[in-house]
């Protein structure tokens, strides 16, 4: 059987329960498991053992280099079921100064923030298979502004994303 799917991240990071409390407090995640300079969350609507590890490497860590002249990971991205979260989890994100910034992808609807490390995520929303049509196919390359009062009155508030926009619900 083919790969179908990430089970987790794990991330380095300065100060665990700093990032845990972030975690927690920004997008809902809980503890599963910790020891000293170590802990496994789980997303809220997660039935996986865990989403995310932590590991502490020390407050005098360097910064990633990653994407300034340095290979590496550039963000993971976290799904949601509406809009209606996704747009809840603007204001979360923005009132902890974490939200950078937010983009139309045509096919998914998307805010980017940053932890207390300076580690990108993605928090996203899928348009469902059954919703999509030319304009959201054929939005190009380039991400547009976010506009979700836009999307919600496009597609409701309350209607769950798809999994994976290439396979209908």
């Amino acid at each position: 059987m083919p790969v179908h799917r990430l089970n987790h991240a794990v991330l380095y990071v300065r100060d665990v329960d700093r990032s845990v409390a972030f975690y927690r407090d920004a997008l809902g995640f809980r503890t599963v498991m910790s020891f000293p300079g170590a802990a496994f969350l789980q997303a809220p609507g997660s039935t996986n053992d865990h989403d995310l590890g932590l590991f502490a490497i020390g407050g005098a860590a360097a910064d990633s280099g990653a994407g300034r002249g340095r290979v590496g990971l550039y963000h993971l991205a976290w799904e949601v079921d509406t809009l209606a979260e996704l747009e809840r989890l603007a204001g979360v994100l923005a009132d902890a100064g974490a939200l950078v910034g937010a983009s139309d992808h045509g096919t998914t609807k998307s805010l980017y923030a940053k932890d207390p490390d300076g580690l990108e995520f993605e928090v996203v929303w899928i348009i469902p298979a059954h919703l999509l049509d030319d304009a959201a196919r054929t939005a190009g390359p380039a991400p547009r502004p976010l506009d979700l009062a836009a999307e919600k009155a496009r597609y409701g508030a309350d209607t769950r994303g798809g999994v994976g926009i290439s396979v209908p619900a």
